[in-house]
């Protein structure tokens, strides 16, 4: 297999950590270390704590020795996230032995997920914050401060921090995401996110698009809308997704859902390139595929997990669709978009799963061929309905083996895709330096496929068109040929 720019697109990637920092303002005088782990929101929710933080007297830093306060922002959705998480404690706390100042604040869904727990289980843990309680820490930091352990778990009816401007961590200063929705209530039987993030709420659509106009201010070129399920967003005035039923006629006819906040934010800044993830197929509507297809600066690339192929499963794991519905939606996405690049989450070894079920899951792959996918065995999450009502019965050789399976049937679906590039010339926004050679640039193309090619006179942050010459199964190889319209 190729391990290069992309292949953690399609293999079953480690959760990896990054301390992240931002420019220091010499007024702070207190160290801040952030490490985040799991999903982009994570990532994105560290950029507001160490906003909130700022305010406080906080420069962040990459040095660990040196941190006054170390903040962990936490995953759940797999065991193997949580004990890497608590891997790094140990780490820390061998560093805490030489800086006994030093206090370590456990963030995000794990957090949620134990809340008080793991102030016993983990003795080094000063502070325990919920993703939805960030707002407090100035309040927790104090708490810890005089010697007293913190702990603010509670789940938001409201909390978007649409009113906090991110401070963007490590950035390459073209890239950015601007979270847009807060919660699930779908309830999949294998998920944690309804339990550690709460109830669907939306953020207001004019906070939305003035970070947008900010970021394209500030010289970034790309966006991508953030959510646990974007095709959810839903403003109506605020509140719960689920008590739009009770909102006045007049809040009806104002409402703006996620395919009119798309083109809204298309419009607002016709030359920013705009993603979006992640959707769900039982919620995403045509209008949205529409709207992708109607404005250019749209990246024809839509992130669509399935989990499995099998309907017997998805049942089993509450997708209120099923595998014709699911190929439905899929067929109208390539007749509207051609062109469009679509990619996968996919579990193996889901508790009663059959190698029927499992040969279901691999033909659903072949018919769609994904250009990525993200893929793992299932991990039990304590907590969630699965985990209460569903042996998990399927041995961890089988699981193992059938997620190779699938891992195989992904790369040579990956291939054909960016073997479909080779000959063509396409726009790529370089994004920094090739991960193999100082010598090239990597960039993605609107299908969010990694090209890389030749320095030559280019820039960080151009729109390149670049001619594609060869190809592995996750990167295209090329060399520029002048700037696009674009840039």
């Amino acid at each position: 297999m190729d391990f290069d720019e992309n292949t953690e697109k399609i293999i079953d990637e480690d959760i990896q950590g990054k301390a992240l920092d931002i420019v220091n303002d010499n007024a702070n005088t207190r160290k801040l270390y952030i490490e985040s782990y799991g999903c982009a929101m994570n990532f994105s929710d560290s950029e507001i704590v160490a906003s909130i933080l700022a305010k406080e007297g906080f420069n962040t830093t990459q040095e660990l020795s040196e941190a006054d306060l170390v903040l962990v922002n936490t995953c759940s959705i797999r065991e193997k996230a949580e004990l890497t998480v608590r891997k790094r404690l140990e780490k820390f706390n061998k560093v805490k032995r030489t800086n006994p100042k030093m206090k370590v604040g456990v963030l995000g869904c794990m957090a949620e997920r134990l809340k008080e727990k793991f102030l016993e289980e983990e003795k080094i843990v000063d502070m325990v914050v919920g993703p939805d309680a960030y707002k407090d820490l100035p309040n927790l930091i104090q708490e810890v401060d005089a010697g007293r352990d913190a702990v603010n778990v509670i789940l938001s009816k409201d909390e978007t921090y649409g009113d906090i401007a991110p401070v963007r961590l490590q950035t390459n200063g073209v890239t950015a995401f601007v979270s847009i929705t807060r919660g699930c209530d779908n309830m999949c039987t294998f998920c944690v996110v309804p339990f550690t993030r709460g109830r669907e709420r939306s953020r207001n659509p004019q906070s939305i698009i003035d970070e947008v106009n900010d970021l394209w201010n500030k010289g970034f070129k790309e966006i991508t809308l953030l959510g646990q399920n974007v095709d959810s967003y839903l403003w109506y005035g605020g509140g719960l997704k689920k008590d739009y039923d009770k909102a006045s006629d007049i809040q009806k006819a104002s409402a703006v859902d996620f395919a009119k906040l798309l083109e809204l934010t298309a419009l607002a800044q016709p030359k920013m390139r705009i993603r979006f993830s992640t959707s769900n197929p039982q919620d995403m509507t045509l209008d949205v595929v529409k709207v992708v297809a109607k404005f250019e600066n749209i990246c024809n690339y839509i992130h669509l997990p399935v989990q499995s192929g099998s309907n017997r499963i998805l049942k089993a794991m509450n997708r209120l669709h099923t595998r014709e519905e699911y190929f439905e939606l899929i067929d109208n996405i390539r007749k509207i978009i051609p062109d469009c690049a679509i990619s996968q989450d996919m579990i193996t070894g889901f508790p009663t799963e059959t190698e029927d079920d499992h040969k279901d899951t691999l033909s659903l792959m072949e018919y769609v061929k994904y250009d990525y996918g993200f893929m793992f065995a299932y991990s039990e999450r304590p907590g969630t309905l699965a985990a209460r009502k569903l042996e998990d019965d399927v041995p961890i050789d089988v699981k193992k083996r059938r997620l190779a399976e699938v891992i195989e049937v992904q790369r040579k679906s990956s291939l054909y895709r960016t073997q479909q590039h080779v000959g063509k010339t396409q726009e790529i926004l370089i994004e920094g330096t090739s991960k193999k050679s100082d010598a090239h640039w990597m960039g993605r193309n609107s299908q969010n496929t990694v090209a890389v090619f030749p320095k030559e006179n280019y820039m960080v942050g151009d729109f390149v068109n670049v001619k594609i010459n060869d190809c592995t199964s996750a990167t295209l190889l090329g060399e520029a040929v002048g700037y696009s319209k674009n840039n």
